[in-house]
């Protein structure tokens, strides 16, 4: 098919032009005496994006499942009690992982569409008086129904109750791209993928621990081999890793890191905030759908989950998005297979490339039948981005 493939989908997102050309070239000795100057500015900058000055954030070779692993195993014990909340495929995934390892899981089924529910956490935070509870663990950003939690109000609750669990956070559809404070709003693990915000190939996992998890691994008693930070310490603070590492990434992340802090991190969070509001006026105001996410306090500025009406198949709408328009959409994983498909709106992009997604969704679903009027999601968003055009920097 002549033209490019617009991709849309919520990760991988699109890689920028002059962070492929930082990936592209050739292979070079990770053990020499020049590898450092690399990777030690790697490591301060991350600290940056995750906004934590007392932690530190390790660089691993996989991806950000396996960062579910590297928290856990580096903290935790057989049998240890975690708390979860399952309101997504993300969540769940989490707390599969979570069983796997001979953890203790107990989580809450909420509605997909919802996000943590405060009073409920505090009220069970309030009952362990036995202090059973050794972690928590919540998605900040559910990529599959387009719902952001409340981290600060969390990690409220915590300190109202003086509870001592390991607040641990899955950020990847998150960091780099949603406003995130490790520090401030007192996260003890934090990760992410190189795929998403980072606008890098999968491949990356990039995983934060507060001063209070980097003691925890003494006592940890989970195995772990490839997944231990102490090997990670071990070689991090010279420069190097305790095996080979994905060498073009590093350079990748190197340019990544550049374009982040060149931005500067609160006016990446505003772009993604004003971005994402235009594809919701698209969504609520221009084609009068609905979104997966149920109030507003939910909606995620990084993916927008759209409901299709009732008798309609949205693997429909993702099918003929792809064959006929050349467009990627997400689509609707697990329980929300064929109800939803997904506007991924982070990473590299703007008004423009946006609107492309939304024109070919549009095109798409009144060519399953869909009855939106052609012209108005775009001439919502349109108006919407024009209107705030002010509050966009000069690029």
């Amino acid at each position: 098919m002549a033209g490019r493939n617009h991709l849309y989908v919520p990760g991988p997102t699109n890689v920028p032009d002059s962070v492929l050309s930082a990936m592209h070239l050739p292979m070079e000795d990770h053990r020499s005496p020049e590898f450092p100057k690399l990777v030690q500015p790697l490591f301060e900058d991350l600290k940056r994006v995750f906004r934590t000055t007392t932690g530190r954030v390790f660089i691993f070779p996989a991806t950000g499942t396996a960062g579910w692993e590297i928290a856990m195993v580096n903290t935790l014990s057989p049998g240890d009690k975690v708390l979860s909340y399952r309101f997504g495929h993300f969540s769940h995934l989490w707390i599969q992982s979570a069983k796997r390892l001979g953890l203790e899981v107990e989580y809450y089924e909420v509605p997909w569409g919802q996000g943590v529910p405060l009073d409920h956490l505090a009220e069970r935070l309030r009952r362990d008086q036995n202090r059973q509870i050794k972690a928590l663990l919540i998605c900040h950003n559910e990529t599959s129904t387009g719902v952001t939690n409340d981290l600060k109000a969390i990690r409220q609750i915590l300190d109202e109750t003086e509870h001592p669990a390991l607040f641990m956070i899955d950020g990847v559809s998150s960091i780099g791209s949603l406003e995130f404070r490790m520090d401030e709003w007192g996260v003890d693990v934090a990760l992410t993928g190189s795929q998403k915000g980072f606008m890098l190939p999968a491949g990356g996992a990039y995983v934060g621990f507060s001063p209070k998890a980097l003691a925890a691994r003494h006592s940890a008693k989970l195995p772990r081999s490839f997944f231990s930070i102490d090997d990670q310490i071990a070689h991090n603070d010279a420069g190097y890793f305790p095996y080979t590492p994905n060498t073009a990434m590093l350079h990748g992340l190197r340019q990544v890191l550049n374009l982040l802090l060149a931005e500067g991190m609160d006016q990446v969070y505003a772009r993604h905030r004003r971005l994402a509001e235009g594809v919701r006026r698209a969504v609520l105001d221009g084609w009068g759908m609905r979104l997966c996410a149920q109030d507003p306090k939910w909606y995620s500025d990084t993916v927008s989950a759209i409901v299709v009406p009732e008798g309609f198949d949205a693997r429909d709408v993702i099918r003929i998005a792809y064959y006929r328009y050349n467009l990627s959409l997400g689509s609707g994983l697990s329980e929300l297979a064929g109800k939803v498909f997904r506007i991924g709106h982070l990473g590299d992009v703007n008004e423009l490339m946006l609107a492309s997604a939304i024109v070919g969704a549009e095109m798409a679903m009144r060519d399953v039948g869909i009855p939106v009027q052609p012209g108005s999601g775009i001439a919502a968003a349109m108006e919407y981005w024009r209107a705030t055009a002010s509050e966009a920097p000069e690029r």
